[in-house]
């Protein structure tokens, strides 16, 4: 049976989990109904419902990680299911990541003025060019995932002939030592997203500075879009910063006899990252805002009829 501390744990993933599947599954549900009703689809909307659906996915695997972790763990030191929760986790990991970064370069193409000629390229093939990225986001996390893959089966294998002990030991540091060095891969994006938000404010800034000598009807809503996008990805950067972190410590936690306080914790605050930045997302693009406060009205109006009622 698990102890306090333990049920505490499953409790706050459980919230965790709901919540991050809310968020995310309602950006996937408002963009596919879009879809259906008008038969447009729009660009950002092709980069936000694989992000989202990603974020689902990694939500699930951490999850299930830490209940795996606590009501079996056997199945977690010794399992097969391990290794393709591994497989799985980085797959959806590196998609997530990657997703994100053509979304912070989606922002970067589309709102920022900078009148280098190959940025003007880029904006006049935005198409093209978030198209190509989410292609090759999607490939490389898949090789990556292969390669990953290939290493935990090998270790497996390995782990039921001879020393069983000692050999777990050693190709589960190793393991764990291989996720780093592929993992280590998100820095790439992470570049790529750290380089659109300092653009951002570049181009923020000479807009600032532009309009103090020309003053327009449209300043207000270019210095929103601005900011709306510096906002979005600067959160993304700050928990992308904190959620590595962590997962860090939790990988090498192997090396560690008692580490599973540890990677409760660690499982915890790794929920975070996917789940809070969704709700990011919504409230920074107006189709997606839009369609929440109608629900929040409309659960509002629900909840004051029925408590009229019950008076």
């Amino acid at each position: 049976m698990p102890n306090t501390m333990e049920t505490i744990y499953m409790i706050l993933i459980a919230s965790e989990l709901t919540i991050g599947i809310w968020g995310n599954g309602f950006i996937v549900l408002v963009n596919c109904t879009g879809w259906f009703k008008r038969s447009i689809i729009s660009l950002i909307d092709i980069i936000l419902v694989p992000l989202a659906i990603s974020r689902i996915c990694l939500l699930c695997v951490i999850s299930l990680d830490g209940y795996v972790m606590l009501l079996s763990p056997d199945t977690y030191d010794h399992g097969e299911l391990m290794n393709i929760l591994d497989v799985l986790w980085t797959f959806s990991n590196h998609s997530s990541v990657w997703f994100t970064s053509c979304l912070s370069i989606f922002y970067l193409l589309k709102i920022a003025n900078i009148s280098h000629p190959f940025f003007l390229w880029l904006k006049l093939k935005i198409n093209r060019v978030i198209l190509g990225i989410l292609l090759a986001s999607f490939l490389l996390s898949l090789s990556i995932s292969v390669a990953l893959n290939e290493d935990s089966w090998y270790n497996f294998k390995v782990n039921h002939e001879g020393n069983r002990t000692l050999k777990f030991k050693v190709s589960k540091v190793s393991n764990a030592f291989k996720q780093i060095i592929l993992n280590l891969g998100a820095i790439v994006p992470f570049i790529l997203c750290l380089i659109s938000f300092l653009l951002l404010l570049f181009s923020l800034f000479r807009h600032t500075k532009q309009m103090k000598f020309h003053v327009t009807g449209s300043r207000d809503a270019s210095t929103e879009a601005h900011m709306r996008a510096i906002k979005t990805v600067m959160i993304f950067l700050l928990l992308f910063i904190m959620y590595y972190a962590v997962f860090l410590v939790m990988t090498s936690s192997y090396l560690i006899p008692q580490r599973k306080l540890l990677m409760m914790f660690g499982g915890i605050i790794t929920v975070i990252f996917p789940s809070s930045h969704s709700f990011i997302l919504i409230m920074g693009n107006s189709k997606l805002r839009e369609a929440f406060l109608k629900v929040l009205r409309t659960v509002k109006g629900f909840h004051q009829k029925r408590k009229s009622f019950v008076l």
